[in-house]
């Protein structure tokens, strides 16, 4: 197959068009799940959000097809999903993935019924009970951001523990704002780690808690960036830090994961997998009704 595939230029930018009739969240995060697999290609990306109009389709097919009068032939995906609006993207002549339309038929004829094919289900208000909770999730992530408020630990689904500058505020953001999870991050300090017991505030949450590390150079670099030649940010004092930190998640068993070079995406991944397989084993019921597999409060 790849035999027959056109020879790219290495110095060739290839523009990318990601079109959506709402925030374009989806055609972002699935257009660019592909391309990452392109290291090697350059791509100039443009977001077109909230095509809410055939007028508006035909705007943006306008803007396609003075591309692909370019130097370079670009590259469109689109999560449209309204039948009209995405009806009219098609017509473009440049090329276009059709993430909606590619998969839609096939799951209304595996469901045996139509779907609603409105555009800002997915990001948008529509499932308000959904929202609310992710936006409770935010708002508890920022009231316990790096131990500022030791009230209401309990209701936290996970607890992040980890040195200064090792992830753990957008790790926390990042689990609130996609699944919806009530996560707490506690910064381990030096009175912290002079022993290997849990801090108080955390200590009768040891099943709910993550330990974060990193390597001592990306640490080091990162806190440079922040307090320049301090003690803070030399090696010596990120070892330490790191090597106590260990030395605690090891003494109580707590999963843990090396931040230095994973995505937040990955993180938050590898956290909830973790967290959810430990509760599965050792049978023990979520005290919040969240579910760490899916990320998400099961309707009642």
């Amino acid at each position: 197959m790849t035999a027959d595939l056109p020879v790219h230029d290495p110095d060739a930018v290839v523009p990318v068009f990601f079109l959506s009739d709402s925030t374009g969240i989806s055609a972002e995060t699935m257009g660019n799940a592909l391309l990452i697999q392109f290291p090697d290609v350059h791509f100039e990306r443009t977001l077109i959000p909230f095509i809410s109009s055939v007028e508006e389709a035909r705007e943006v097919v306008a803007q396609l097809d003075e591309a692909m009068d370019g130097p370079v032939i670009p590259l469109v995906f689109t999560t449209a999903a309204v039948d009209e609006v995405r009806e009219e993207l098609l017509k473009t002549k440049a090329p276009i993935i059709d993430f909606f339309g590619i998969h839609m038929d096939r799951v209304e004829e595996q469901l045996g019924t139509r779907a609603l094919r409105e555009a800002r289900r997915l990001h948008g208000v529509g499932d308000v009970r959904r929202y609310n909770s992710r936006m409770a999730a935010i708002e508890f992530a920022i009231e316990h951001d790096d131990g500022l408020s030791p009230r209401g630990l309990d209701r936290a689904d996970v607890v992040l523990l980890a040195p200064s500058r090792c992830g753990k505020t957008p790790t926390a953001m990042y689990l609130a704002l996609q699944h919806g999870l009530f996560v707490a991050n506690y910064p381990l300090v030096d009175e912290d780690l002079e022993t290997t017991d849990l801090p108080r505030p955390v200590k009768d949450l040891r099943d709910r808690c993550f330990g974060l590390t990193t390597t001592v150079s990306r640490l080091s670099r990162v806190r440079q960036e922040r307090r320049p030649d301090s003690r803070y940010a030399s090696e010596d004092q990120c070892r330490y830090e790191l090597r106590r930190a260990t030395a605690m998640y090891e003494t109580h068993s707590l999963p843990t994961v090396d931040t230095s070079a994973a995505s937040v995406e990955e993180i938050a991944a590898v956290v909830i997998q973790t967290l959810a397989r430990q509760r599965r084993s050792s049978g023990v019921p979520s005290v919040t009704g969240h579910d760490l597999r899916r990320g998400r409060t099961p309707r009642p």
